[in-house]
């Protein structure tokens, strides 16, 4: 799936990245989320299924729903969400009146204070975690508090202002870990189905290979199953019962009707072709092409 830059935002937004926000390592902007739905181009708040290029925490008051690979939360009122570059999901706001805030930063942000440890390591954006947390008033007046520090320091001209929004981010996140995670809705069927669709999707958004510089990010069924956040046995059973095929066949399956194409329509080299589609060794990739195929790849292009 191809993820959402910041650019991307910052255009669906209308806004333009400010000079100097990224004078310090990494990335780091604050925003009032009543303000950025006002802003928002297409006029849709509903959040499109899809991963982003950086992390993100939001303040949410008002009613909404989170849908994930195979969990559906409910927000009844307020509630505090984390989302990682490595899970998408899907945002629905069930009324106009939403409000709040959210930051938003990359992983190099967080590294100098964290001493080069990665941010996906952090317990609260871990694979399978529930990231949505619901919030009593007592909450929302502690955080709502905490977004407004955040931002009065990153409009200040104090020298340190970024070191001390780093640890004001790290009090958001061990906030979080704090709290019981909220109640997932799941829809058996809906869920298995959600699930099934969201791996073809994933899977044929890799496609077409178009450069030798372009590579496959996804290989295996457990890279796969960490996009998707959900147990790679769980994803092979649902698999199983939707198409009667295993994660590890449709991917080879993809993978090998690619091959195909750039053995006959182009004229990179085998290596190349396999390092395209993921492999690290030619001797891997032609192994692999004569299991499926019955021929080597020099055989199939001649």
């Amino acid at each position: 799936m191809a993820a959402a830059s910041l650019e991307d935002f910052y255009k669906e937004t209308s806004l333009v990245i400010p000079d100097g926000i990224s004078k310090e390592i990494g990335h780091f902007n604050v925003f009032n989320i009543r303000d950025i739905s006002a802003r928002m181009k297409s006029g849709d708040r509903a959040m499109p299924y899809n991963r982003r290029d950086y992390f993100k925490i939001s303040l949410i008051l008002g009613k909404n729903r989170a849908e994930y690979a195979d969990k559906v939360i409910e927000i009844g009122k307020s509630a505090l969400l984390f989302a990682t570059p490595k899970v998408p999901y899907h945002y629905v706001p069930y009324d106009t009146g939403q409000a709040g805030y959210f930051c938003i930063f990359t992983a190099d942000f967080l590294c100098k204070f964290l001493k080069g440890v990665d941010p996906n390591e952090l317990p609260i954006f871990q694979p399978g975690a529930y990231p949505v947390f619901q919030l009593d008033d007592k909450a929302v007046e502690e955080l709502t508090a905490l977004f407004k520090k955040i931002s009065a320091e990153l409009a200040s001209d104090y020298r340190y202002k970024y070191d001390l929004i780093r640890t004001y981010v790290m009090e958001l996140i061990h906030y979080g870990q704090k709290l019981q995670p909220a109640s997932a809705l799941h829809h058996t069927h809906t869920a298995s189905a959600r699930v099934s669709s969201l791996f073809v999707e994933l899977l044929e958004r890799q496609f077409p290979i178009e450069s030798i510089r372009q590579r496959l990010v996804l290989r295996t069924a457990k890279d796969y199953a960490d996009r998707l956040s959900v147990h790679v046995n769980h994803l092979n059973k649902v698999l199983k019962e939707h198409t009667g095929k295993t994660t590890t066949d449709i991917i080879s399956s993809r993978v090998i009707r690619e091959a195909k194409i750039l053995l006959r329509q182009t004229d990179w080299t085998v290596s190349e072709i396999g390092w395209s589609l993921g492999f690290e060794e030619v001797a891997h990739f032609s192994n692999f092409f004569k299991k499926q195929t019955k021929l080597t790849p020099l055989s199939f292009r001649s």
